[in-house]
């Protein structure tokens, strides 16, 4: 998700450079701690505000916020670990496995919806994130071979959640296919994870920064108290969520945390996002990578990768939610 400059771009003649992960992952754990143990020295992750711009664009509307007068959609569809896109049949809800987390709810939200870049009236309404106003939501970016953010973060979410119900936690999705078009609005994707009290919310996005921009991080809510914002409360058990998923991720994955945000850490905190602001609940963003960079797009285009990811990320959230 890019969350600021130009959209999404049509897709483009395909480029057929898919470069392999080439760091070590004995070698990105150790970096990826140290980089931890200077985030917690100087008190905070990637300066506020400090966002990126995708490559240029024509006429689309603007990156990412959720929109929609649809309520959360509690579905069961089971993902495979092959390279598909994604796409499964909604199922009606079922009741959870038992598990070490059976009783817990979490609530996914895939960043952004395929349709929304045929409903920019819709998705460009101002919304209120309690700081101030944004759009309802964005068309995400994509992979200069057209790939889309919105395809990857919805088969992301049929991975993740498959790992969670078999851990016995209840998960929802803010979107699926079969619901709307487009949206949900950022400040609706808050209030589906509020309504269903979830014990940890998750928002799954892949940024679009300039190639050679690489890595991952996750967002963490800054504190806010404004309007229909209060995330006080919330503040302290999102960072310790966020810490967990960083450190499996990395391990799962391989992919490092970003280079060009959060100084190498892998944390970014931020207090102009709907989707923190609102939430009730202790909830992060995560960014997987760049898709517009070669190295990073050969990943995110990969249902191997993907699954990678959805583990790393399942991990840290089972972490954190068996805490005592």
């Amino acid at each position: 998700m890019s969350y600021v400059g130009p959209d999404f771009d049509p897709p483009q003649p395909r480029r057929s450079r898919r470069g392999p992960l080439t760091v070590a992952l004995a070698a990105l754990v150790p970096g990826a701690l140290l980089g931890w143990l200077v985030y917690e020295a100087v008190g905070g992750g990637g300066p506020e505000g400090s966002d990126r711009t995708a490559a240029p664009s024509s006429g689309s509307p603007s990156r990412t916020a959720p929109a929609s007068p649809s309520s959360p959609s509690a579905l069961s569809a089971s993902p495979s670990s092959s390279d598909g896109d994604g796409k499964r049949p909604a199922k009606s809800p079922t009741a959870a496995a038992s598990g070490p987390l059976k009783g817990k709810v979490v609530v996914i939200d895939p960043g952004h919806n395929l349709g929304n870049f045929q409903h920019t009236a819709q998705i460009n309404r101002q919304v209120d994130i309690g700081t101030n106003h944004k759009e309802c939501d964005t068309t995400g970016t994509s992979t200069n071979a057209g790939y889309p953010e919105a395809r990857f973060t919805l088969d992301l979410a049929h991975r993740l959640r498959t790992l969670l119900e078999q851990q016995g936690a209840t998960v929802k999705l803010t979107h699926d296919e079969g619901g709307p078009s487009w949206g949900p609005c950022v400040d609706e994707r808050a209030r589906i994870g509020n309504a269903a009290h979830a014990d940890a919310a998750i928002s799954l996005h892949a940024d679009g920064s300039a190639p050679g921009n690489r890595g991952f991080h996750v967002i963490m809510p800054g504190s806010v108290h404004s309007g229909a914002a209060d995330t006080r409360e919330i503040v302290g058990p999102s960072h310790d969520l966020g810490v967990r998923i960083v450190g499996n991720f990395v391990r799962e994955t391989g992919e490092p945390p970003s280079n060009y945000l959060g100084g190498g850490t892998g944390f970014v905190t931020r207090t102009d996002l709907g989707g923190l602001n609102l939430s009730t609940v202790p909830k992060v963003f995560i960014e997987c990578g760049n898709m517009r960079d070669s190295k990073d797009a050969a990943l995110l285009t990969s249902g191997a990768w993907r699954q990678k990811a959805a583990r790393g990320i399942s991990e840290g959230m089972v972490s954190f939610l068996r805490r005592s």
